[in-house]
């Protein structure tokens, strides 16, 4: 059977609240004004919209609040960015989860507000649809879906967030059997694995999975194929970084579709590295991501330059024709504009 879509997620979508230009962090006591403010929906959102501008079809499973913010997200994502939210629920009483991101020095600190949502992916994707591959945040447990999903031949990619606790228990990572690829950070990936590198990191984390890619902000991403042996090390991009916030997220959809499309990996990597490094030069995680149209006009500007490591990127010039390069849409300071009378 013909899958349903390209790319099945699911997890939290929160309404993103976006400073940048901060001149420092707000001491207690104090007031800090912020040079730029941007809004959108955030969390599984960003890898949402991010794999929906590459073309991916797209579909989510997550619950919304009946309130402003989930209609705001709701809107965003279903009718702007074109995510299937046919496997969604919308619950009254449960308001929507908020993040607060703060951009300071190529990085950024966040605040979150936010409840456990009244149903999970279990309930909503029962049974998943059939899907070329799924993206999954990894847990202690398995979630239901995700074997569901593996069992109907989905290609399972994951990621890990950040351990409150800091145990970093490496027991988790043991539970790669069945992904085909995982992608954490160096921080990340560094305290699971207990080693003193990323490339370490990489090769350690072969051991359980695949395609181990462990992404390291400006720096770039390595890549172990367990397979063959083979290692990708990609360095940074020199770009103008405005706002970090969502571009693992970017980068693990990027390399999704490279992975779909059957490229090398190490185009697999540039393309995500590049796609993350252009969503940094934006606000916010979702509406920062890169469409077929940012990626070409880069291109453009960087081949005529005899750079090396820009001419590694030359496989784009093969890939751009056959992708529409339509506009889209950025953060804004306000979460809607109301349609004038």
């Amino acid at each position: 059977m013909t899958p349903e879509f390209d790319v099945l997620l699911s997890g939290t979508v929160f309404l993103d609240i976006i400073f940048t230009g901060l001149p420092r962090p707000p001491a207690p006591g104090t007031e800090v004004w912020a040079e730029g403010l941007g809004s959108c929906p955030g969390g599984i959102a960003n890898l949402a919209v991010a794999s929906s501008r590459l073309n991916l079809r797209t579909g989510l499973a997550a619950a919304f609040g009946e309130d402003v913010y989930g209609d705001f997200c709701w809107e965003v994502l279903s009718e702007q960015e074109g995510v299937d939210l046919s496997y969604c629920r919308r619950f009254y009483g449960w308001h929507s989860p908020v993040t607060v991101s703060m951009a300071m020095d190529r990085d950024r600190s966040m605040v979150t507000h936010g409840h456990r949502a009244p149903v999970g992916a279990d309930e909503m994707l029962a049974p998943p649809p059939r899907t070329r591959a799924a993206f999954v945040h990894l847990q202690p447990e398995e979630e239901r879906w995700v074997c569901a999903a593996r069992e109907r031949g989905a290609l399972l990619f994951a990621d890990v967030g950040w351990d409150r606790t800091g145990v970093w228990a490496p027991e988790l990572v043991r539970r790669l059997d069945g992904y085909h690829a995982f992608l954490p950070n160096h921080v990340e990936a560094m305290r699971y694995t207990r080693c003193d590198t990323a490339e370490a990191a990489a090769r350690a984390l072969a051991d359980h999975v695949p395609v181990a890619v462990v992404t390291r902000g400006s720096a770039g991403a390595v890549a172990v194929d367990a397979g063959t042996g083979e290692v990708v090390d990609v360095p940074g991009l020199d770009v103008a970084a405005l706002d970090p916030t969502g571009a693992g997220d970017v980068f693990g959809a990027a390399f999704v579709l490279g992975t779909l499309s059957g490229w090398p990996l190490g185009d697999r990597v540039r393309f995500a590295n590049l796609c993350a490094a252009l969503s940094v030069q934006h606000f916010g995680g979702s509406l920062s991501a890169p469409g077929w149209g940012d990626i070409a006009t880069w291109w453009r500007t960087v081949s005529r330059r005899p750079n090396p490591e820009v001419l590694e990127y030359g496989f784009l010039e093969d890939l751009l024709p056959h992708h529409a390069a339509g506009e889209v849409r950025r953060a804004s300071a306000t979460i809607k504009l109301s349609t004038p009378r």
